[in-house]
C-alpha cells in the first residue's frame, strides 16, 4: 500500500502578533450582531413554555418580547407613568427587559409600600454602578436589606443626619448666606444688574454639604485650594453624568460581558477616582483630628469599632452622606431662602461695615 506524506508547516507567531489578529478580528466584528446573537439566545426564556403557574400581578399595558415595555419610555419617563397611571390605575406592572417594575402613584398606596411593607421592598436591584461606585453594594442606599443594612442605616440615624448632628452645623449655613449675601450686595452696588441665582444657590448648597462633611469649600467665591476643588467638581458632575445614563445590561444581565458602549469602563474609572478623593480626605482628617467635622466623628468611631468601621465603610458612609445632605439642604431650601433674605436684608440696612465682619 503506498504511503501518503503529508507537509505540515507551522508558522510561529509572537504574542504582539496574536494581539494584532485579536483586534482586527473584534472590529470586524460589528456590535449589532453581538448585541442581536445575546437577544436571541435570550428571547429563549421568554418564548420557551416554563410551566410556571401565572402571578396575580397589577393591570400591565401590551408589552413586546424580550424588551418587555421598553418602548413606552419614548417621551419623558414621568409623564409616560402619569398616562399609564390614568389609564391602569394607581398601581400597574411594567417589565423593563428582565427587570420586573410596580409603578405606585397613589399616596396611601406608597405610604403602605414604605411603612407595613417596607421590608418587603428593601432589597435594591443589582445594578452595574452599585458594584463600582458604591463599594460592591456595601453603602445603604445599594446594601440589600440584612443586618449589614439595618446597622448602616442606624448609623446614618443616630450619628450622622440626627437633630443635634444637624443643629450643629447652624453656624455653617449661617456663615455660608452672609457670604452669598455680601457676594450679591457686591454684584449690585452700581445698581440694579442682572444676577444668576441658580448658580449661587447650587454653591450655597454644594459648600455648606463639604463643610459639615470635611470642613472644606469648592465651590463659589474664596476657594483656595483651585486645583483640588476643580478635580472634586470635575469628579461629582461625571458622577452625576454617569449616573443618569441608561445602561442596557442592567435591564439584559445576559450582555454583562459586551460592555456596551463603555459602561462598565466609565463606572470602574470613576470609582477609582472617588476612591482617591474620598481616601485623601479621609487621611488628611487622620492628621488633624481638631475639626468638626462628619469624617472626624466617623474615624472616632473607628479608634472604638474598628472592626466595622473600614475605610471602605466610612468612604461610602461619606459618600451616601454628601448625596444625602445635599438633598436634605435642598428640601429645606424654603428655610435657607428665609434666613438668606433676613441675612440680606439686615446686611443692607446695616451698610457696608456690618456686611463685611
Amino acid at each position: 500500500m503506498e504511503k501518503k506524506e503529508f507537509n505540515v508547516e507551522v508558522m510561529m507567531l509572537k504574542p504582539e502578533s496574536i494581539a494584532l489578529v485579536q483586534k482586527r478580528v473584534m472590529a470586524n466584528t460589528h456590535p449589532y450582531s453581538i448585541f442581536g446573537f445575546f437577544l436571541l439566545v435570550h428571547a429563549f426564556k421568554f418564548l420557551l413554555p416554563t410551566g410556571k403557574k401565572r402571578k396575580n400581578l397589577p393591570p400591565t399595558p401590551p408589552s413586546i418580547p424580550i424588551i418587555g415595555h421598553l418602548h413606552l419610555l419614548k417621551q419623558l419617563i414621568h409623564r409616560t407613568l402619569e398616562n399609564l397611571s390614568r389609564k391602569y390605575g394607581p398601581i400597574f406592572f411594567l417589565r423593563f427587559g428582565s427587570r420586573s417594575v410596580i409603578v405606585v402613584s397613589s399616596p396611601s398606596l406608597a405610604e403602605e409600600c414604605f411603612t407595613k411593607n417596607d421590608i418587603n421592598f428593601a432589597n435594591r436591584p443589582p445594578f452595574l454602578n452599585g458594584k463600582h461606585l458604591h463599594y460592591n453594594f456595601t453603602t445603604v442606599v445599594s446594601a440589600n436589606y440584612g443586618d449589614h443594612w439595618r446597622n448602616l442605616r442606624r448609623i446614618c440615624a443616630i450619628e450622622i443626619f440626627s437633630s443635634s448632628r444637624l443643629n450643629s452645623s447652624s453656624g455653617i449655613r449661617r456663615d455660608e448666606i452672609k457670604q452669598l449675601a455680601r457676594r450679591l450686595q457686591q454684584v449690585s452696588r452700581n445698581g440694579f444688574s442682572k444676577v444668576e441665582l441658580r448658580s449661587m444657590f447650587t454653591d450655597l448648597t454644594f459648600n455648606i454639604v463639604m463643610r459639615m462633611i470635611a470642613g472644606k469649600r469648592y465651590y463659589g467665591e474664596d476657594v483656595n485650594l483651585i486645583e483640588e476643588a476643580n478635580t472634586f467638581k470635575e469628579t461629582m458632575k461625571e458622577y452625576a453624568d454617569l449616573g443618569g445614563l441608561t445602561n442596557l445590561a442592567d435591564v439584559f444581565p445576559i450582555i454583562q460581558c459586551v460592555d456596551y458602549n463603555g459602561f462598565v469602563s466609565k463606572c470602574v474609572g470613576l470609582g477609582k477616582r472617588m476612591d482617591l478623593i474620598l481616601q485623601g480626605l479621609i487621611d488628611e482628617h487622620r492628621r488633624d483630628k481638631d475639626r468638626n467635622t462628619m469624617i472626624n466623628h466617623l474615624l472616632t468611631l473607628q479608634d472604638s469599632q474598628p472592626e466595622y468601621y473600614t475605610e471602605d465603610i466610612i468612604k461610602g458612609l461619606v459618600l451616601v452622606s454628601g448625596l444625602s445632605f445635599h438633598l436634605v439642604v435642598l428640601v429645606n431650601r424654603r428655610q435657607y431662602l428665609i434666613e438668606f433674605l433676613s441675612s440680606f436684608t439686615d446686611n443692607v440696612a446695616c451698610g457696608d461695615k456690618d456686611a463685611h465682619p
